[in-house]
């Protein structure tokens, strides 16, 4: 399956800038990438590299491809060291630590159900390492719960389990500490169960905004925000300002 990406390119028009004192013609570029025999179909990607060059896409049967986004050429492909890949549009896949990208190495985590890897690659030999990280019994269980990465951690909110049909959605908060390669499930938990919604960071990474999702049913405009400090110990919110 080839993946179609939208570039929005400036016309420039030197005698409509110099009349108007604004610039409002722009242009719609398709750009495809991928090979025809690929199944794209659930992929999950990240972009990143020291200047956010790089475009990761995780996708079935078990695949991983990288592509220049500057020039949209294919850089590398490789396969993933699992099997466990039937869900394949459960997966997520998260960028992490920052700091390895002075050294032009990226690392990332993708979860599918009770498949947990850390990916990692390195931009000047073009090569991926993998390695095996536990996964908690809730979450491998779960799919569609909103995710985000703080100060060297990533929190879990919500979900459901069940193969086709979500027959139970959660309000359990989950917290995967990647310093300790541990997980917590904590005893406080969201005011109501949450599915499909999404995570963010404010700017200054004090909350967390949690945003809409679905019961199955329809879908729903929740808006929930938490503080982080109340999910991360002491010890991880001074990471921040290392």
């Amino acid at each position: 399956m080839v993946i179609s990406l939208l570039e929005k390119r400036v016309i420039i028009d030197i005698d409509t800038i110099q009349k108007n004192k604004r610039l409002h013609d722009f242009q719609i570029v398709i750009q495809q990438i991928g090979r025809d025999k690929d199944n794209c179909q659930g992929a999950r990607a990240v972009i990143d590299g020291i200047n956010n060059h790089l475009l990761f896409i995780a996708y079935r049967s078990s695949n991983i491809s990288v592509f220049y986004l500057n020039t949209f050429q294919f850089i590398k492909h490789d396969t993933l060291p699992t099997d466990d890949w039937t869900f394949y549009h459960w997966q997520e896949i998260i960028k992490i630590n920052e700091e390895k990208k002075k050294k032009r190495n990226y690392e990332m985590l993708l979860f599918c159900q009770k498949m947990g890897l850390s990916i990692e690659y390195g931009e000047d030999n073009n090569t991926f390492q993998f390695h095996q990280i536990p996964v908690c019994d809730n979450i491998a269980q779960s799919h569609s719960y909103a995710y985000v990465y703080v100060n060297d951690a990533i929190l879990f909110f919500g979900g459901c389990n069940g193969s086709i049909i979500c027959e139970i959605f959660s309000k359990s908060v989950h917290k995967y500490s990647i310093r300790e390669n541990k997980w917590i499930i904590f005893q406080n938990t969201l005011p109501s169960p949450l599915c499909g919604c999404v995570a963010i960071l404010s700017e200054d990474n004090t909350y967390v905004h949690i945003i809409g999702g679905w019961d199955w049913k329809i879908f729903l405009s929740t808006h929930m925000k938490t503080k982080v400090s109340e999910w991360l110990s002491e010890e991880e919110m001074t990471i921040q300002m290392q």
